[in-house]
């Protein structure tokens, strides 16, 4: 049996692999392992803009309180703003309704802990225990039963926040802001023009199904057409949770996280602000950003597997202060306790404002490499016979000692995505992607 949490908490179609009732159970079982030390624990809820929410936000919201807990719905808000507010509130636990980055018709369910941190493994298997086996659940009655209030000021509290942290001085800056349509819609034209810059917002009017298309950090097409049309400084655009920031320079040229992660680190460096000298990053970073931060840079590099949660506990292990994805999860943990689109773009927008150069001349320091992803559609039971497959194993090896040293190749199943990954990176780009779609098919043909 798949496991019910992937990378990034519980993911599916609304509806279809994430119903009413499982999320209902989801609650339940959330309330029972999070608090049990807690006589009538408060909970907090945020949801991104998919129609869905409201369905999910109300299952959950029963499943809470029929165990006697107490609900806290902070409406639409960016996911890192619940993981914020639940300490600032003193809040048991956290619940972000989201599908991130993917098409509106997923959703998804994303649990905090009392500290702002995404739950470990283990807590989430004894949630999932508790889900599959209904039994082990006791259910409140009478007076015991939860009780649900709406929290109007938590989007001000979480933009105040932000603002504090950043302390920035965007005079000067013309920018686009691309919200995706999402959560950060409303936060992000109450936090960038009270920094100073002058803006322009695209992706800011969610009517529940128009999240992520063709807008926001996965589709950076249009915001850079609008910054060279508009002669603006640089694009910065958010997914539909805002826990993702990628950008556009001043010729639509795209800056991803590596990048970021770069500009980011460099600044801290200079500064004294980066703790071991190190950035923490997936093994899905560019060679190239490798081969900058080691060798230009002098900076050292920490690798984990793909997903923030991983990043995140490679971070608090070590003690360092930055780390992320290449996607546009980037972490800044003297700030926040998960990626913060808004917190990343505001942290980039000052350190361009201080610079007095152009954007295209702060992120054009190294060179990529050619990098070929595809994506292979899979069911859960396919990527766990695909995990199990030796003669895959061997065939992609053979494609990995094909690039004799000048590239790479790895291939992943999706934590969050119905998706086997495949990425083939080096410098010669015919090379890698006969590699990329060879894998690929043989990956096809055996599932």
């Amino acid at each position: 049996m798949a496991r019910l949490f992937g990378t990034d908490g519980v993911r599916g179609i609304a509806g279809e692999d994430l119903t009413p009732g499982m999320a209902m159970l989801i609650g339940r079982g959330a309330a029972t392992v999070l608090t049990k030390k807690v006589t009538r624990p408060r909970i907090l809820i945020g949801k991104d803009t998919r129609i869905s929410g409201d369905m999910l936000e109300a299952a959950l919201t029963a499943g809470l309180c029929s165990v006697g807990a107490d609900v806290e719905l902070l409406g639409v808000i960016p996911t890192p703003a619940v993981a914020y507010l639940v300490r600032r509130y003193q809040a048991d636990a956290g619940i972000v309704i989201s599908a991130s980055h993917n098409p509106m018709e997923f959703n998804g369910i994303k649990i905090f802990n009392g500290d702002g941190y995404k739950l470990p493994d283990q807590v989430e298997d004894e949630i999932e225990r508790l889900v599959r086996d209904k039994t082990q659940v006791k259910l409140a009655t009478g007076e015991a039963v939860g009780r649900v209030k709406h929290l109007d000021h938590a989007v001000e509290d979480y933009v105040d926040y932000l603002a504090s942290c950043l302390k920035a001085n965007l005079s000067g800056l013309k920018i686009a802001v691309d919200c995706a349509n999402g959560a950060s819609a409303r936060t992000a034209q109450l936090l960038f023009p009270r920094l100073g810059a002058d803006c322009r917002f695209i992706g800011i009017e969610p009517d529940g199904t128009n999240i992520n298309r063709d807008c926001g950090s996965t589709h950076l097409d249009r915001l850079a057409k609008y910054v060279v049309e508009n002669g603006l400084d640089c694009g910065v655009a958010f997914d539909g949770d805002a826990d993702r920031c990628l950008a556009v320079d001043e010729k639509g040229n795209e800056i991803d996280g590596d990048k970021i992660i770069a500009i980011l680190a460099k600044d801290m460096r200079d500064a004294g602000n980066l703790p071991g000298d190190t950035a923490v990053v997936t093994v899905m970073s560019n060679l190239g950003f490798m081969q900058y931060m080691k060798d230009t840079l002098g900076l050292k590099i920490a690798t984990t597997a793909v997903g923030d949660r991983y990043v995140l506990e490679e971070m608090r292990a070590k003690g360092y202060a930055i780390g992320g994805e290449q996607s546009g999860h980037v972490i800044l943990l003297q700030h926040s306790t998960t990626g913060d689109g808004e917190l990343t773009a505001g942290t980039l927008l000052n350190i361009l404002a201080s610079s007095g150069s152009a954007m295209s001349k702060l992120a054009g320091v190294y060179e990529k490499f050619p990098q070929v992803i595809l994506n292979v559609l899979a069911t859960p039971e396919q990527k766990a016979r695909y995990k199990e497959d030796e003669y895959i194993a061997g065939f992609v090896e053979s494609q990995q000692q094909g690039l004799m040293g000048q590239g790479r190749v790895l291939v992943r199943v999706s934590g969050t995505e119905p998706y086997i990954r495949v990425m083939v990176e080096g410098r010669d780009r015919e090379a890698i992607a006969q590699a990329a779609q060879l894998i690929a098919d043989m990956i096809e043909k055996r599932k």
